[in-house]
């Protein structure tokens, strides 16, 4: 592999990382302007979007496992996803996503970074995504939607799908080590 592209592949990585940790951030930003109605979209989006980066690696991984778990966190997070949805249609509330919602840019950068990145690279690169996605997902959750949430029925399912999120979390990264050694 050339310096030149290491230096791509470490610059793609780290943009992975790190665009995700902008959920936070932007979230938090808009924290006065959250209501029901948004964060209904934005667990809506955060769960389409997973879906999306699952489905990817579950075509594009290397090794089985690495495609099992694409499959797994496309699958749990199409059924989240639905019960979001079916929620939102049970209370009569339209999801409405916030302006300027930073966070849709994030994740088609990402997309982006993933679908150029190939073999072995694109294992870590996709693991890296998820371990960092699940956790600003989980400290949003926790630092600015479930304040913000006036619903409690929405509560409900966030705070019961919530350790989900911890465990999507904690297999990327035991993957993620295991393809360290």
């Amino acid at each position: 592999m050339s310096s030149r592209r290491s230096l791509t592949t470490a610059a793609a990585v780290a943009a992975l990382v790190l665009a995700p940790l902008t959920i936070t951030r932007t979230a938090a930003a808009q924290a006065t302007s959250l209501d029901d109605p948004t964060i209904v979209a934005i667990f809506d989006a955060a769960n389409s979007w997973d879906m999306e980066t699952g489905a990817l690696a579950a075509k594009k991984g290397t090794t089985r496992a690495v495609r099992d778990y694409g499959e797994m966190i496309a699958r749990d997070h199409k059924a989240v996803r639905q019960m979001g949805r079916d929620l939102a249609a049970k209370l009569g509330v339209t999801p409405t996503p916030p302006k300027n919602f930073g966070m849709a840019k994030d994740h088609a950068a990402a997309v982006s970074e993933l679908e150029s990145a190939h073999g072995k690279a694109f294992d870590r690169a996709f693991l890296q995504h998820e371990v960092a996605f699940h956790k600003a997902v989980i400290d949003a959750i926790d630092t600015t939607l479930l304040p913000s949430l006036k619903n409690e029925e929405v509560k409900s399912l966030v705070r019961k799908v919530e350790p989900a999120f911890n465990a999507h979390m904690v297999a990327a990264q035991n993957l993620l080590d295991r393809s360290a050694k």
